[in-house]
C-alpha cells in the first residue's frame, strides 16, 4: 500500500512508510533535543513535544483496539510510526510533513545513491530509515556551535539547558514542562559568565551570545542567506562567531536543507581516507572529493557514510 498518514486523539500515525526508523533518524548526530526510552524518542521541535516510535505489533494491535482503522487493510508487516501528541493532520501538513521531509521519496534516494560504489551501498543499507530533518535555521546555528570539540551528551545536556534556560515553556501530552528553543533577541541578552555556569558550554559562551546578536540586529541576515547560492551562504555563516567550515556545512543540511553541505568531522575524515583517498588530511580536499563523487546529494550521501562509520568504527585502530 502507499503510504498513509492518520491523526487519532492528537496522535499521527504514519502506515506503510519503510524509510522511517526513529533509531536512525535521531541517533545519527543531526539533532540535539530528544531522549529515548524503550523505543520511544521524546522530542522537541518547535512548538511540540512529541513521542516518537516504529510500533511492533502489540503495540499496533492496542492501537487498533484505540480507534486505529489498520484492521481494514493485511496489517501483518505493515509498519506503523506513532507520532505521539504530535496533534491534527492541520499539524502534520503546516509542521511535522516538512520537518521529517515526507516530500522525498527515500527508496528512489537510496537506489540512485547505491548505484555510486558499494561502500555507499553498505552504509544505505545498513541506516534503512534514516531520513534528514528539516529543522530551525537559528536552532542549528546555535546548536552546532555548541557542539564544536564536543560530544552528543553533553551538547543535548546544554541545548536543553539553554532552552531551560531562555526559552517559553511549552508541555507535552502529559503536562510535563519542556522549553522552546530560545530567540536569538533571547540570548544575545545573557550575561556570559552566566550562561557558561548554567548550561555548561564553556569557552563557547560568548560565541553563542555574540552571533545571537549578529542575527537579532540583521548584521548576518537568514533570510537573506536562504536566497543565496551554496559557496555564498556557507561564507556568509562563517561570519559568525564560533562557525567554522564544518559546523557552518552542518547548519546548511540540518537548517536550511541544502543536500549538497558536506561536512568534514573526525569520523568523515576516516571513512573517506578508508574507501576513497588513503591518508589526507586536508579538510578542504576531503570535502572537495565528497562533492567530485556525490555531486548535489553530497551532504544525504555524507549522512550515511558518517552514521555507519561512527557505529561501525571504520578507520579506528
Amino acid at each position: 500500500m502507499q503510504r498513509k498518514v492518520l491523526s487519532i486523539n492528537k496522535d499521527i500515525y504514519i502506515i506503510g512508510e519503510e524509510d522511517f526508523d526513529p533509531k536512525h533518524i535521531f541517533e545519527n548526530g543531526q539533532a540535539f533535543r530528544w531522549e529515548e526510552n524503550q523505543g520511544e524518542y521524546t522530542v522537541v521541535a518547535n512548538k511540540y513535544v512529541i513521542g516518537v516510535k516504529k510500533l511492533n505489533q502489540e503495540e499496533i494491535q492496542k492501537a487498533i483496539k484505540g480507534g486505529l482503522p489498520l484492521d481494514l487493510w493485511n496489517h501483518e508487516d505493515l509498519p506503523v510510526v506513532r507520532l505521539r501528541g504530535a496533534g491534527t493532520m492541520e499539524d502534520y501538513d503546516t509542521f511535522w510533513r516538512h520537518y521529517f521531509d515526507m516530500d522525498r521519496d527515500y527508496q528512489a534516494l537510496r537506489k540512485e545513491l547505491s548505484d555510486i560504489d558499494d561502500y555507499l551501498k553498505a552504509s544505505m543499507d545498513f541506516a534503512t530509515g534514516l531520513r534528514i530533518l528539516k529543522q530551525d535555521f537559528f536552532e542549528m546555528i546555535i546548536s552546532f556551535i555548541i557542539s564544536a570539540n564536543n560530544n552528543i551528551t553533553r551538547i543535548k545536556k546544554s541545548v536543553a539547558k539553554l532552552s531551560e534556560m531562555c526559552g517559553e515553556k511549552i508541555y507535552d501530552a502529559d503536562s510535563n514542562v519542556y522549553y522552546k528553543f530560545p530567540t536569538p533577541e533571547a540570548i544575545a541578552e545573557l550575561d556570559t559568565e552566566e550562561l557558561a555556569r548554567f548550561t555548561g558550554v564553556g569557552y563557547r559562551a560568548p560565541y553563542l551570545i555574540k552571533t545571537a546578536q549578529m542575527i537579532a540586529n540583521k548584521e548576518v541576515d537568514l533570510d537573506d542567506i536562504r536566497q543565496m547560492h551554496y559557496e555564498q551562504a556557507h561564507r556568509e555563516l562563517t561570519l559568525l562567531s564560533g562557525v567554522g567550515p564544518k559546523v557552518a556545512d552542518c547548519i546548511l543540511i540540518f537548517g536550511d536543507s541544502r543536500d549538497m553541505a558536506f561536512p568534514v568531522d573526525t569520523w568523515v575524515i576516516k571513512v573517506m581516507n578508508k574507501y576513497y583517498l588513503g591518508e589526507e588530511k586536508n579538510n578542504k580536499k576531503i570535502k572537495a572529493e565528497g562533492l567530485k563523487r556525490f555531486g548535489d546529494k553530497a551532504g544525504l550521501a555524507q549522512q550515511y557514510l558518517f552514521y555507519h562509520a561512527r557505529i561501525h568504527k571504520v578507520g579506528s585502530r
